[in-house]
């Protein structure tokens, strides 16, 4: 089966055809679209919510979903939402997106059916990276059978904070080193390649050293981070298996306006000056949920949305759960659209994404 879902990942020459086709068609709302996954209300493919979510993928108006646990109570009918999904837009997938790290991090579980696993603490811990590789990869099949086209891993963070609240406490990182970390984090992504699945490598700068969690609020990094917490960014890009890289919303004196206390998720000495400039990424950069206290609490809609794609934030992932509405990924559109008629430069910063995103997604099949 992994060997089947290998075959979806397409031949370069062709990948970069069809990405040039779609860029040629698309118009500044589908490109501003492709650029926005939101969260869901619904369980099942005859859901209206889900339906109305079908047509925004059918129409370009969004470019990818989120799944939470509260959308999957039964495995068929992730199956035949995913389903539809795909078949809305069968040319350009969307990015059908969860959060399966295991342990404690994971939409799919026993109680629908799904095979756990440990956190990546115990795997690291009783594995080697290659037995990894093949536990991940299982996992993977299971999550690619289902439908879905991203895993949001693996965890990039180091173990630096013992008392850490969102990533020790969880035992979410691989280990208290650089190295320990990088060999376990492509162990997970060539098992999900293997399966035809797309990862982001998360949190970038470091989540690991952090004192608090931005899910609440405002986290200050910037006498707790360490540099080497770059270092398994650095050495998963140098091998260029690195598909995304999932921002987080950490704030550091250092990476910030003068002004304003900028998070990472929308501070481009962070995502251009040294993601994209120092470490050499060019693919497509996503951001942590948007609607996480640490932004949501500090910033309007208009300022998130602005301020990450100038920074250069390619992907804007809002889980639509802070205050739930059906029309949010239209609200997001609006103001990209209009931001982009009023600065030319934000309109070429909304073509640059574009163009990362079909190029990523018509590696997939």
């Amino acid at each position: 089966m992994a060997l089947t879902r290998s075959l979806r990942f397409l031949p370069a020459a062709l990948a970069l055809m069809l990405s040039a086709t779609a860029a040629q068609a698309a118009s500044l709302e589908q490109m501003a679209g492709q650029m926005i996954v939101v969260g869901f209300k619904g369980t099942s493919a005859d859901a209206p919510s889900v339906k109305a979510l079908r047509d925004e993928i059918a129409a370009g108006e969004i470019g990818g979903v989120m799944y939470l646990k509260t959308n999957i109570t039964s495995l068929a009918d992730v199956s035949a939402m995913n389903a539809e999904f795909r078949a809305a837009s069968p040319e350009l997938l969307p990015f059908i997106t969860l959060d399966q790290e295991g342990g404690m991090v994971e939409r799919l579980t026993s109680a629908v059916g799904f095979t756990e696993i440990p956190n990546a603490e115990t795997i690291a811990a009783d594995n080697t990276p290659e037995q990894a590789e093949a536990i991940y990869a299982k996992m993977a099949e299971g999550i690619a059978e289902l439908g879905f086209t991203v895993n949001f891993g693996p965890v990039a963070d180091i173990n630096l904070n013992p008392k850490n609240q969102i990533i020790a406490r969880f035992g979410r990182a691989f280990g208290k080193d650089a190295e320990t970390v990088a060999s376990y984090d492509a162990a997970f992504i060539k098992g999900h390649h293997a399966a035809g699945l797309l990862t982001a490598l998360k949190h970038f700068p470091g989540h690991g050293s952090s004192t608090g969690d931005s899910h609440e609020g405002f986290v200050d990094i910037t006498n707790t981070w360490k540099p080497e917490e770059l270092e398994p960014y650095r050495a998963l890009l140098a091998d260029g298996d690195v598909d995304m890289v999932m921002v987080g919303h950490l704030y550091h004196a250092g990476y910030s306006d003068a002004d304003q206390q900028t998070p990472s998720s929308l501070s481009p000495q962070w995502i251009t000056g040294v993601l994209r400039d120092e470490l050499g990424f060019k693919g497509v950069v996503i951001s942590d949920d948007l609607e996480m206290g640490a932004i949501r609490k500090h910033f309007t809609l208009e300022e998130t949305v602005a301020q990450a794609v100038r920074a250069g934030m390619d992907v804007l992932l809002f889980s639509n759960t802070a205050k739930y509405r059906p029309g949010l990924a239209t609200e997001i559109r609006d103001i990209l659209v209009a931001e982009a008629e009023r600065d030319p430069t934000f309109a070429a910063r909304i073509e640059q994404s574009y163009d990362r995103i079909v190029a990523l997604k018509s590696r997939i099949h």
